[in-house]
């Protein structure tokens, strides 16, 4: 605290806040901070403010210059529209977080205002600092800093003025909507995220740093217009009439109410908070909320004469009834909070029932903010005690959470525990000491299954962060248990009260001031503690506090006669120690505890009836002590007299004598009652007794019973045997709550008729806890098994007739009876829950083979049918949820691991008529009480709640299908939240949920829903969702039975299980990325990012999606920034004339020095074909000398011949159109930029005039307007964005670079001129970051496009190796189009250089430079080539063009079959599937990448949907550059025709191969025959699939400039059939479609990308014809994918399955279960004979059918012969197994004819398209 208060340089003594609210989503007003400096040096005051609009700000008066960033509103990544770029954006996040921890607004002190100092004193709490510091406690690790000293200064006031609009964080308004037009307008607080507080005003966001406060709000009068004609007669306070004012309650106390000065219509009001207070301990509420004074206690005030603080509880009009009932007890809390541990720290206490608070309660000074649905009536019984806990905790963290905070964030365990264990306390006062006690053994059994080594310890010192969200709700568990067995110890040693005397110190040295800034610490604490009782508390903190882990005991006695004493074995686990006892990394986190020291009391009930209590010193693992006995040589001797006298005075209590009831009730629980005594109805009820054997052993039995820790001393999982009369004593005698749960959990283990009859006299007797009736009801479930002929189902019955009339016959069977309820009548509560759980256990009754028995689910039908709540004074609603999930658990079967996981396909239990009529009655009834609550809502909707439960189990269970109308609707905004959330959960269970509509919805409502519960509750669900269904199997290659088979029978599942964790999880995520509906889900993919990166989204649904992003798409590895981002190639820019060009690029050849190994195309070409590829300008010409002669320096003055040699270069060009427009060169473009170029500089020109940092740079620095009158004498050359938009527009910028050098020198301008940390330098700065990623954007894009026309001009190049000067190779480019050619300068992507071999039979020759798409990244040769010359290469220019005309003339006129050599780059990947992102250039052959058009990735996936091996006479508008423009397309189709044949030596070049997944495609230079590749690939066409393809495209808004062929007439494009040769249409293709002229799916798909390919080859890109080329190709490949699947159908699945099924139960087909075990069967020569590839078995054969491995039930089939093959082959046709192999056959040979008959017509309706046209289409082929 006091560093920080160091390092931030002041401290906040008090502020002011005043705001004034209009209800619409907007507040504005004022802060007034006071700060205290400690440093005279303090310049600038950082503070925290998020979402505010700051206005002004003043300091002492004096206006301040302020900068307010926000960085986590500002972050954005390099390519947002790319969702695998998420780990950037989780980078910049994390990044943003830390930034905003120093603060988002800073100030700077004005000049005017001095620091004063007051003089030097030290803190007056140092001393205390001091005194803790010097006396450690060992082994008690903890931080302790004392409080430096130094001047103090003269506070000063930081005047802050600012606004709110629409905030997403920190303030709520709750608004009337379309879908909820009832609502009341509120605004509150709320914790949506950790920095909430900053959200809504200016502060230091720190819990640490607290000051005194002083609030004053403005708000309407009334949220309601007053009707004129209902207004009061009092002219000043006129009233509408039924209307509620607007109130506003806020931390600390109420001053006053006054009415607004100016405004009649407006309230204000005051409040101060004296007591220093935290800014997140600050809340607020405004809204008409109606008011209750929760009255005091006159007998409090009497005992005490202190005023009892003032409690007020608000709530929203339409509550006002619940709002009593609620709170009243609250009272009766404070006055225990007060008495018990010292006086109430604030003034009052407010509680504000709201709306759509995303958490149970807001705790904050002297106010708390809860949940509406805590609200209960009178007639709720459950919610009660629900609200009671809720409510008296946040009553309790007012002492402790508040006023009290933890030291360190390692001390949250701390602060929490004790509000936790305090309210326990309460709870003990206001529900009983049996309440309490059973609720600590039920929290502790949680702890002990929670703690088993996944938990870290509750305290960690070495954490500096808040505690994780994952593992806070274990330590606010653990930690009032820890606590408890504290006060325990300590009540044990010495005079010690326990924590009783601990806690009122610590509260009074809060209110005192001791406890420095009211900050307590582990260490402080346990220090009290030691002072108080004088124990020695180390071990105890090292095990509980900071170690983690549980105890597990295991205990067994036995009576020693000789040494009259009882031998105890102890013997001690740690299971969290044993699971990291290999990790040494873990053992150092996570600290787990190998061994427990302390001491366990154990009480022994002895043969008189008396409990002697006995200490047990636990010191090591294992242990064996002797406790001694005290009755000597006694017996407990059942039928003695005083047995005997015991039985009748249970005789005359069940008579009615009141006082032999007292008398037995103290004996025995189980006297007195009428059913025990009569033996008629000890018959009817089938009570059992004991054996005469079991009298025997009792009565040799020397004690009664033995308790291990009594008196609750350890949180530790205790196992402990004894006889099961030893526990039936235990539960009738014992009077703690605890020994009789332990008893009942121990009696349910060993199920007897006993035991029964045990179980259902607890239940009778009244006298026993609520709690134990219950859990002995729930225990008499163990006891209903067919070995006791269902005894414990018929005490279950037997027990709730007593809820229902009573039958005619006496001894009518109650297995048979139709119980008909009586009306409810719940006014004994106990008996309510009694019933309660009966109705629970009945349901849970089981078969061996997992069904509920038939007159079970008859029973809880008829409960839901015949329930009658009308003369109930309670509500029935939650007795109704628990029928109608009774019912669910009953329908639904459970069957045991065996039957269940290792035989899943096949079919359990068929559904009988009698199911499916219960099924149908069950689902009849819950529709009525859904109908019912819809129109008569229970409390919450919580009935609605129930009913979706309901279907959700069943559907889950396949009983019934999964129809999304009964959860879709419900989802929707109007809905009651917890109806909405568990419609979502149905919704997230079904399959369908990922589909694009759906998903698409969901997604919107994660981003856009109003309540932020649901947004939240949907993301995480997301997630979770995806886990469940991968485990349940319901994803495509999901992990397989097959596995799990195998891991059960080799009896080695522990050690598999957590071998195979990790990759089990790998495995799960690889089935989620590659799943086709979900990792690549078009719909996610395309809204992830915009959900992230908008500016309103929730922080946790931000992570959430990204946790997501995480499971299901690969990220893309963030590159390291690129340090040539700050050399802009400035000087290039300035010297236009050619030959100034070269020197500059040879500055830098270090950063892309290698590039000779990384060729991807043709070196040499590159240089001459960027001199001669545009039109002939001077300007054109330089480029072509950039790259050529970077190093030598000396030869610039050489390049002159290239611009004399340019003017010719037009020449080659004028057949084309585009020789026309050279003259007409715009005036922009007359420097010589291209026309790509000058549209990336007007768009990134535009985006930087409307940056949010762009105001300073807009127009000329004016010295006088600017008040920089000495600007121009410091810099030079002046610059801003219109200069730079006049030079764009002029022609003044010869390449996009120069306007990049201009935009550089205006920051650095700025800079400057601007000192460091002023608004200019920093606006500067946020600017320049800005334009580096648009930049960067810009680039790449036009990197791609110059790639794309380099690598197509390079394609003719492949003559050079039959010429060695590479100039006539390099001319062939002329034919590039005019525009692209000067990026074609700057593509330096394209490394330099060829082979060795090359580079020394080119050494004559400049065209050596590399040509690299990166114009910034001028890539350098190797070995500086000499200066160009003109060595008559425009000749050889003129041949080589001439010869690629010939080619293109013989490509015109070839077959269409011998296009199959045309492999294009851009077709090279077409056999993968659609949705896999194919990885481009895997072998990385040099040569063979010169061919290959780079494609962005959008490229490679259009290309990856055209087989290779299709023939069409049009090959080349495959191949289209990215950046084409459409005058110099008609040249393109020349440069296309030759790219099938490889670059220059491609003998040397082996064929490559690109292998992804399964798939591997050939890229090969040389011609391939047509017909083998025809007969592999060839697919016969589906006609129906391609019409569905059809229908689903034609559906696409895009569609439509697709579906005819182009007029050019019509369309206005004259010159279209001169550039597309081949043009094509999806009007054509559906005709030809119908004409049959289509033979393979192949043609089809050639056809379809030939639309494409004519789309992008005509039109420039980013065009509207290009958009929507790429809209509707992406939902084609979609499509296209799924029309070429080919797997097995569902139904020929599930036939097969049976088959193999029915095959392994047949015992003839033992030969062939299991794979051959060479060894095993002593035949080591098998394989030999039979090649292990071709081995199969059933059990292979099976996994590979359940991994649908298999296309067709032939391919099956042929497993199944080759199967039958190799037994005969090896055992020969006479052996014994060549005659079961044979049997076998037969078999198989008739199921599989059964199942190709029966399924033929199955198939052919299921729309598989696998019916008869196949048979048809592959004997046309054949």
């Amino acid at each position: 605290m006091q560093r920080e208060h160091a390092r931030r340089g002041f401290s906040i003594s008090h502020q002011k806040v005043v705001l004034e609210i209009d209800f619409s989503g907007s507040l504005w007003g004022y802060t007034e901070i006071t700060v205290v400096p400690n440093n005279a040096n303090l310049r600038t005051i950082h503070l925290h403010a998020r979402q505010c609009t700051i206005h002004l700000v003043t300091v002492a008066s004096h206006q301040a210059d302020f900068v307010h960033c926000d960085p986590l509103a500002n972050v954005n990544i390099s390519t947002p529209q790319d969702c695998h770029t998420y780990p950037e954006l989780k980078r910049k996040i994390y990044s943003a977080l830390a930034e905003g921890d120093e603060g988002e607004l800073s100030i700077a002190i004005p000049k005017e205002v001095s620091l004063r100092q007051l003089g030097q004193s030290g803190h007056p709490t140092a001393s205390g600092i001091f005194s803790e510091t010097a006396t450690p406690e060992p082994q008690t690790p903890g931080p302790s800093f004392q409080t430096p000293t130094g001047p103090e200064f003269m506070p000063i006031v930081v005047h802050i003025e600012y606004s709110l609009r629409n905030p997403v964080d920190g303030i709520q308004f709750v608004l009337p909507t379309d879908a909820y037009p009832y609502r009341v307008p509120h605004a509150f607080t709320t914790p949506s995220s950790p920095d909430a507080a900053r959200c809504w005003v200016p502060c230091i966001d720190n819990p640490w740093e607290k000051c005194t406060w002083e609030f004053e709000f403005v708000v309407p009068r009334y949220l309601e217009e007053p009707d004129p004609l209902h207004r009061s007669d009092d002219p000043d306070f006129g009233e509408p009439q039924g209307s509620i004012p607007t109130v506003v309650v806020c931390t600390g106390d109420l001053v006053e109410q006054v009415s607004h000065p100016n405004n009649s219509n407006k309230t204000i009001f005051l409040f101060s908070q004296t007591v220093l207070t935290s800014v997140q301990h600050v809340a607020f509420a405004a809204g008409p909320f109606h008011v209750y004074q929760i009255p005091s206690e006159p007998t409090m005030e009497e005992a005490t004469g202190a005023a009892q603080p003032v409690m007020h509880a608000f709530c929203l009009p339409g509550h006002e009834s619940m709002l009593h009932t609620s709170t009243s007890f609250l009272r009766l809390a404070m006055n225990f909070y007060s008495t018990d541990f010292g006086s109430y720290p604030f003034g009052s206490y407010k509680i504000v029932a709201v709306d759509d608070l995303p958490t149970q309660r807001f705790d904050a000074a002297t106010l708390s903010l809860v949940t509406v649905d805590l609200l209960h009536g009178d007639d709720a019984i459950e919610q009660v005690v629900e609200t009671r806990q809720a409510l008296s905790h946040s009553l309790a963290s007012q002492w402790m959470g508040i006023n009290i905070l933890p030291k360190t964030w390692s001390d949250t365990w701390l602060v929490n525990g004790l509000s936790l264990y305090i309210t326990s306390l309460f709870i003990r006062k206001l529900l009983g000491n049996n309440e309490y006690r059973y609720r600590l053994k039920r929290d502790m059994q949680r702890v002990v299954e929670w703690d088993n080594g996944s938990m870290p310890p509750i305290c960690q010192p070495q954490h500096l962060d808040p505690p994780d969200s994952v593992t806070l709700p274990f330590v606010n568990l653990k930690a009032p248990l820890v606590l408890h067995i504290l006060d325990r110890r300590l009540g044990k040693s010495g005079t010690s009260l326990g924590l009783s005397r601990v806690l009122p110190k610590i509260f009074l040295s809060a209110i005192s001031g001791e406890l420095q800034n009211n900050a307590l610490s582990t260490h402080s604490f346990l220090r009290t503690c030691r002072k108080v009782s004088g124990a020695d508390l180390r071990t105890f903190a090292e095990q509980w506090i900071y170690g983690s882990g549980c105890p597990a005991f295991g205990f067994t006695a036995t009576f020693n006669r000789k040494k009259m004493a009882v031998e105890i074995t102890m013997r001690q686990d740690a299971p969290a120690y044993r699971a990291h006892e290999h990790s040494g990394v873990s053992k150092m986190l996570l600290k787990p505890v190998p061994f427990f020291e302390g001491q366990m009391t154990v009480r022994i009930h002895e043969a008189d009836g008396t409990p002697y209590e006995h200490v047990l010193d636990i010191r090591s693992t294992f242990k064996r002590y002797e406790v001694p006995f005290n009755t000597k040589y006694k017996r407990i001797r059942r039928n003695t007299k005083r047995y005997l006298a015991r039985q009748q005075a249970a005789q005359a209590a069940a008579e009615g004598d009141a006082e032999a009831v007292e008398a037995m009730g103290l004996i025995d629980m189980g006297f007195g009652l009428e059913i025990w005594e009569n033996e008629k109805e000890r018959e009817n009820w089938k009570v059992a007794d004991w054996t005469e054997e079991d009298e025997q052993v009792m009565s040799g039995a020397t004690y009664e019973w033995i308790r291990m820790d009594a008196d609750f001393e350890w949180i530790a999982a205790i196992a402990f045997d004894q006889p099961d009369f030893m526990w039936v004593s235990q539960l009738q005698r014992d009077r703690d709550v605890v020994a009789q749960l332990e008893a009942v959990h121990a009696l349910a283990k060993q199920p007897t008729a006993i035991v029964s009859s045990t179980f259902t006299k607890t239940v009778l007797v009244t006298n026993y806890y609520y709690r134990i009736r219950c859990e002995a009801a729930l225990a008499l479930v163990q006891c209903a098994i067919r070995a006791l002929d269902f005894l414990g189902l018929f005490h279950l019955f037997k027990l709730f007739l007593r809820y229902c009339y009573d039958p005619e016959d006496p001894s009518q069977d109650l297995f048979a009876h139709t119980y008909v309820p009586k009306p409810n009548d719940f006014s004994d509560l106990s008996e309510y829950f009694v019933r309660k759980n009966l109705v629970h256990a009945i349901s849970r009754v089981r078969f061996e083979n997992g069904k509920t028995p038939t007159v079970v689910r008859q029973f809880l039908v008829d409960q839901l049918r015949y329930n009658d709540n009308t003369a109930n004074p309670y509500s029935d609603t939650f007795y109704i949820c628990t029928l109608i999930s009774c019912v669910a658990c009953a329908l639904v079967p459970t069957a045991s691991p065996e039957r269940g996981e290792l035989l899943r396909e096949e079919v359990r239990s068929e559904q009988t008529a009698e199911d499916v009529n219960l099924l149908k009655q069950a689902v009849e009834e819950v529709n009525r009480y859904k109908s019912m609550d819809r129109l008569i809502p229970s409390s919450h909707n919580v009935v609605t709640t129930a009913v979706l439960e309901f279907y959700l189990l069943l559907t889950t269970a396949n009983l019934l299908p999964h129809d999304l109308r009964v959860f879709f609707p419900l989802t929707r905004e109007g809905n009651y939240t917890q109806v909405r959330i568990a419609a979502f959960d149905g919704l997230f269970m079904s399959k369908q949920w990922y589909t694009p509509a759906i998903m698409r919805y969901l997604l919107a409502v994660m981003a856009n829903d109003p309540c932020r519960v649901v947004r939240r509750h949907v993301t995480r669900c997301v997630c979770q969702s995806l886990a469940l269904l991968v485990t349940m199997g319901e994803m495509k290659n999901g992990p397989k039975d097959s596995e799990s088979l195998l891991i059960e029978e080799d009896g080695s599942v522990p050690e598999k299980a957590k071998e195979n964790k990790k990759s089990d999880v790998d495995l799960m995520i690889k089935v989620l990325r590659k799943d086709r509906e979900i990792g690549k889900n078009e719909v996610l993919r395309e809204f992830l990012m915009p959900i992230v990166l908008a500016p309103n989204v929730d922080h946790e649904v931000r992570w959430g999606i990204i946790k997501l992003a995480d499971l299901v798409l690969r990220g893309v590895e963030e590159a390291p920034p690129k340090v040539t981002i700050h050399l802009p190639p400035t000087p290039v820019v300035e010297q236009p004339p050619p030959i100034k060009l070269p020197p500059k690029p040879a500055a830098r050849p270090v950063k892309t020095g290698g590039p000779p190994t990384r060729n991807p195309l043709v070196a040499p070409p590159a240089p001459p074909k960027l001199k001669i590829a545009p039109g002939g300008s001077q300007v054109r010409a330089s480029p072509s000398a950039t790259p050529i002669a970077p190093p030598p320096r000396v030869t610039s003055a050489v390049p002159p011949p290239p611009t004399t040699k340019a003017k010719p270069k037009p020449k080659p060009r004028q057949p084309i159109a585009n020789g026309v427009k050279t003259p007409q060169v715009p005036k922009a473009q007359s420097g010589g930029m291209s026309l790509n170029d000058l549209r990336a500089c007007r768009n990134a020109l535009k985006k930087l005039r409307l940056h949010k940092n762009a105001v300073l740079f807009l127009q000329p620095v004016d010295p006088v307007r600017d008040h920089a009158p000495n600007y121009y004498e410091v810099i030079k050359n002046p610059m801003d964005l219109s200069t730079m938009g006049a030079k764009l527009e002029e022609g003044m910028y010869k390449d996009r670079f120069a306007l990049e050098a201009d935009f550089r020198l205006m920051v650095a301008n700025a800079k400057q001129y601007s000192p460091h940390g002023t608004y200019a330098h920093t606006e500067a700065i946020n600017f320049e970051i800005f334009f580096e990623k648009l930049w960067n954007r810009i680039n790449k894009t036009l990197e791609v496009a110059g790639k794309t026309s380099e690598s197509r001009s390079t394609g003719p190049q492949i003559d050079t190796t039959k010429q060695p000067p590479s100039k006539p190779t390099v001319e062939v480019p002329t034919a590039t189009p005019t525009a692209p050619a000067p990026q074609q300068r700057r593509v330096v992507k394209l490394k330099v250089g060829g082979t060795q071999a090359k580079a020394a039979g080119k050494a004559q020759e400049k065209p050596k430079a590399p040509v690299t798409t990166k114009a910034r990244k001028p890539v350098v040769p190797d070995e500086a080539p000499p200066p160009y010359v003109d060595d008559g290469s425009h000749d050889l220019l003129q041949e080589v063009i001439a010869i690629e005309r010939e080619r293109d003339e013989e490509k015109r006129h070839r077959k269409p079959k011998d296009v199959v050599q045309d492999i294009s780059p851009s077709r090279a990947s077409g056999s993968a599937p659609p949705g896999k992102r194919r990885k481009h250039n895997v072998d990385g052959d040099d040569d063979i990448l010169a061919l290959a058009t780079p494609l962005s990735r959008k490229d490679k996936a259009n290309a990856s949907y055209v087989p290779p091996r299709t023939s069409t006479p049009v090959p080349e508008p495959l191949v289209t550059p990215t950046l084409k423009l459409i005058p110099p397309v008609a040249k393109s189709k020349k440069e296309k025709a030759p790219e099938p044949v490889e670059n220059p030596a491609p003998t040397t070049e082996a064929p490559r191969t690109s292998n992804k997944g399964k798939e591997k495609e050939t890229y090969n230079n040389q011609v391939v025959p047509s017909k083998p590749r025809q007969a592999v690939a060839a697919t016969p066409l589906n006609e129906k699939k391609c019409r569905d393809v059809l229908k689903v495209i034609s559906r696409l808004p895009e569609y439509p400039i697709f579906g005819q062929p182009v007029d050019p007439v019509r369309d206005g494009c004259p010159t279209y059939f001169d550039e597309i040769a081949h043009p094509m249409d999806f009007g054509t293709m559906s005709q030809k479609l119908t004409e049959g002229q289509y033979v393979t799916m192949e043609e089809f798909a050639k056809d379809a990308e030939l639309v494409f390919s004519n789309c992008r080859q005509f039109n420039p890109p980013t065009t509207y014809p290009v958009n929507c080329a790429d809209a509707v190709d992406k939902v084609f490949k979609r499509e296209w994918a799924k029309a070429l699947e080919k797997k097995l159908s569902w139904a020929e699945k599930r036939s097969l399955q049976g088959l193999m099924t029915s095959l392994v139960k047949d015992e003839i087909s033992f030969v062939f279960r299991e794979p051959v075990d060479p060894v095993l069967l002593g035949i080591p020569t098998y394989f030999q004979i039979i090649p292990k590839k071709d081995a199969r078995d059933l059990r292979t054969i099976r996994q590979k059918l359940d991994s649908d491995k298999y296309d067709s039930i032939e391919a099956f089939e042929a497993d199944m012969d080759l199967m039958i093959r190799n037994a005969i082959t090896f055992n020969g046709a006479e052996s014994e197994v060549g005659r079961i192999a044979v049997i076998v056959r037969d078999k198989y040979k008739d199921m599989l004819s059964n199942i190709k008959c029966g399924g033929g017509t199955k198939k052919r309706k299921e729309g598989d398209g696998k019916g008869t046209p196949q048979p048809t289409k592959k004997a046309k082929l054949s």
